[in-house]
Parts: C-alpha cells; structure tokens; sequence
C-alpha cells in the first residue's frame, strides 16, 4: 500500500449501532475489552507493528488480539521506534522466539529478501508450527522500477502462506488468477486518529478551488511532471482555481537516493511564472500532513503504477477529494475520480476531465466517524476470527 501516511515506510456487527452516539464512545474508550466466551489471547507476530494500518486493526478499546512489538534493528538506539529492516523477518528470530507468538502476520518491509531468504523464513515457521496469514498490500512495488523482484518475492509469499488478506475485490480477483488462491478481501481501516475523526478539524469555506500535488521524494512509480504540466494548463480555465505542488528537498541532491535531478528545476520556473505555487519541505508529521490535506479541494496521485494507497484513505477521512490513476484498484477502495495514468502514459484529456468535474460538482466525500468505527470494528473480528480458525 504503498504510502500508508505521509512518509513512514509507505480496507460483522457495529461498533455499538451507528444509530447511535454509542458507537462514538467506543471509538473514544481505550480500556481492555473482555470478549466473552471467546479464548484466550493470540499472540500475533507482525512485520511491521507500529504501522497505523496495522494498529488499527484492533478496535481502540482493544481485543484479545496481542500483537509484539517492532523488535528494534541492530545497531538502532534504545528508545527508538525503528523497525526497518523488520527483525522478525531472520528465521533465527522465528526460531529464538518461537513461544512468544501464535501467528505470524506479514503486511510488508520485505523489499530487502530475496526469494532465498522468504523461503527459509517459511520453513523456519512450518518447523515451528507457525501459520503466516500474508496480506498483499501491494500487487506491484511502488519502490522498485523493475517488477521482477517483487514478483519472485510474491511467487514465494502467496503460495506459501497458510491465509491470504487483501483489501479489493479486483487485488483478489489477480491473485486467483495468477496463482490460483484466495484472499479475504477486507478493507482499510481508517488512517487519522479516532480524535480526530471524532472531533474534526472543519474544511475550510472559502471560493477558490485548490487541487495539489504532493510528488514527495519522487519514488519509482511516480511520474508526477507530466502530470503538473497538465495540471497547470488547465488551471486557467478554471475561475479561482489554483495548484499547489510539494515535494520533498532530497529530490534535488545529487547524494540523495532519491535525487530526480531536473525535477525541481521545472517546477521553480513552473513557480517563477505563476503557473503554480511550489513547497519544498522535510516530511509532515501526522499534524502538518492532515492540515496540508484539510486545505485542499483535490489532491492528484501522480502514480503510473501501484495497488492500493494509503493517502487516498487519509483523504477520505478529512473530505479531501482525490483524482487517482487508471493503475491498480484505488477506484474500489474510496470513492475517487479516475484519469488514465500506467506504465503506457498519461491520458491528458482523462485527467483534464476529472479536475473539471471536480470543480464543477466540488463533491465532498467525507468519511462518517461512526461508520469509520464500526468499519474498524468489523475489521478487527473478521482479523481475530481468521487468527482463531488457523489456531
């Protein structure tokens, strides 16, 4: 998935009844909640762990789902909340720790295995009588420009795994037919805070119409300068229509892995001509991320390539709305407008489109907090029941 938020390394009955404000005060309790009838605790190994999609896959009152923290990487300081690269991934650990988990649960921050590798880790977990359940985030890695590697990886996660998740019906429908299994489609749980979807922070009323795009560091699958180019011809055919691009300064170091080198260049003579106002910044935190995205009227993916995206679900939650790529299955994970944009290029007049229909029906597609948190509800006891069937 991608970009979960911002910059970290990147959907059964209701919470209570959405009828009611009972559903908002479970959402806003944090006490351990006693399941009745329904075990002990299971104890889930998860790579990664302190990642906001798979902390909330627990209700936040908490279920009898346990999952063990991100074992710090060597050489990483005490107190740090590093996870990369995911310890748990050494089939050493698997061996060392073997009693302290009951399921091991990959999501991703496997980019650095080889198939080799993923294979040991799987006997290492058959030898211990440990089940995987895999979830197939991403269908193709938005960070590597070639395929091919994550494709050997996934020929040896998919199969090998004893459950499959993935969050769409289309992500499904490809893993069936390129290997013959199926996944439990479950989508993504909410990305702000219950706080935060509780207590709103309000969309700004105001005439213009601001579309942005964030093109970050620039990783692989994105191709965001045709895209901006696009983007600012049609601006002026829209009264009080203005575009923001950001991205973030490594873009332009030459000893940045991310350096893009030209990039920034276009875009500052792009700026210089009022063609559209630039940012270049370090990461936003959670805070800065969420104003940045309450304060637009649209937000572009410039993607050619990917499967699901975390910051479409962001948008989601703040009413922000998105303009996604023809790539991977965005449309049915939120409601979003589609453009043509893959590894065969860009459909311009698609894209040109998409912006006016946003301008002119400026929908706003906000996420309903009760609905949310009953979606989160449901989430997690469709997780816990998976867990329990494999135990």
């Amino acid at each position: 998935m991608a970009e979960p938020v911002a910059h970290r390394r990147p959907g059964g009955s209701p919470l209570r009844t959405p009828s009611t404000h009972r559903g908002v005060e479970a959402m806003e309790r944090h006490e351990p909640r006693q399941v009745p009838g329904s075990g002990g605790t299971i104890r889930v190994a998860s790579v990664p762990a302190n990642h906001v999609y798979v902390r909330h896959l627990s209700p936040p009152e908490g279920d009898r789902v346990t999952r063990l923290a991100d074992p710090r990487p060597c050489g990483a300081p005490s107190g740090s909340q590093q996870w990369w690269p995911p310890v748990m991934l050494d089939p050493g650990w698997v061996d060392e720790h073997a009693d302290t988990f009951d399921v091991f649960h990959l999501h991703f921050g496997f980019d650095a295995q080889n198939p080799e590798a993923l294979k040991e880790l799987l006997a290492s977990l058959r030898r211990n009588g440990k089940p995987l359940v895999y979830t197939v985030h991403d269908l193709v890695n938005p960070h590597h420009v070639d395929e091919g590697a994550h494709r050997a990886q996934l020929d040896v996660l998919i199969p090998g795994a004893d459950r499959l998740i993935t969050l769409t019906p289309g992500a499904a429908q490809e893993i069936a037919a390129r290997w013959g299994r199926t996944a439990t489609v479950l989508p993504h749980p909410h990305v702000v805070e219950p706080d935060g979807l509780l207590r709103p922070r309000p969309r700004p009323r105001h005439d213009a119409f601001t579309v942005g795009l964030h093109a970050k560091s620039i990783r692989p699958n994105m191709d965001p300068l045709p895209v901006v180019r696009v983007l600012a011809d049609v601006m002026p055919e829209l009264p009080g229509a203005a575009l923001r691009v950001d991205c973030h300064p490594d873009v332009d170091d030459p000893e940045s892995h991310w350096y893009a080198p030209g990039v920034l260049d276009e875009l500052r003579g792009m700026s210089s001509e009022g063609r559209l106002d630039l940012s270049v910044h370090n990461y936003f935190d959670d805070d800065a991320l969420w104003d940045y995205l309450i304060g637009l009227d649209v937000s572009v993916l410039p993607y050619r390539f990917g499967t699901h995206s975390g910051w479409l679900e962001a948008c989601y939650d703040l009413g922000t709305t998105v303009v996604a790529p023809s790539c991977g299955f965005y449309a049915q994970q939120r409601p979003c407008l589609i453009y043509g944009h893959d590894r065969q290029g860009l459909d311009a007049a698609s894209l040109r489109d998409a912006v006016r229909t946003a301008y002119q029906e400026r929908p706003v597609r906000r996420a309903d907090p009760v609905e949310r948190g009953a979606e989160r509800f449901r989430i997690a006891r469709a997780h816990e029941a998976l867990y329990a069937g494999l135990l």
